[in-house]
């Protein structure tokens, strides 16, 4: 095997370990939390709605498919849905209102008191989720922020 790419393949595999173990010390009680509220909310017969762009999206709709699948062991389906995979709805929503507004159009209209909008974004200031949590927050939903910087919106 080329040893440039044996390096790449190592470097990456340590960077992945550093990043793990700074995760346990610095975001174990976060997440923890962040479960928490999820629990509670399920509990209280509230949904988990996810939202964000590019890969973000991609991870909203696998989070959202484990939620209503299921994972690891067999339970009962978990009111889930991602708000990146109509693509009537987002088309839509972008055509008549903005970009800007396409995940806070479908919070106006679907989430409500005690429900979860899980919001990811790894800049942590893409419009369109910021302007999702703000109206979540306005509805009394428990926002949820994935991001990738510590000082994000």
């Amino acid at each position: 095997m080329n040893e440039s790419i044996k390096r790449q393949i190592i470097e990456a595999i340590e960077t992945h370990e550093k990043m793990i173990a700074e995760f346990q010390i610095s975001s174990i009680e976060t997440v923890a939390a962040a479960a928490e509220a999820i629990i509670k909310s399920l509990k209280q017969n509230g949904r988990v709605y996810l939202c964000g762009n590019g890969g973000s999206a991609a991870d909203a709709q696998h989070i959202a498919g484990e939620l209503v699948g299921r994972f690891e062991r067999e339970r009962r389906p978990l009111p889930a849905l991602a708000l990146t995979t109509d693509t009537s709805v987002i088309t839509s929503i972008s055509n008549d209102y903005g970009c800007e507004n396409i995940f806070a159009r479908q919070v106006e209209a679907l989430v409500g008191k005690g429900d979860i909008l899980w919001a990811i974004s790894t800049s942590g200031s893409s419009a369109n989720v910021i302007a999702a949590a703000e109206l979540a927050k306005k509805k009394n939903a428990c926002v949820l922020a994935f991001t990738g910087k510590p000082d994000s919106k």
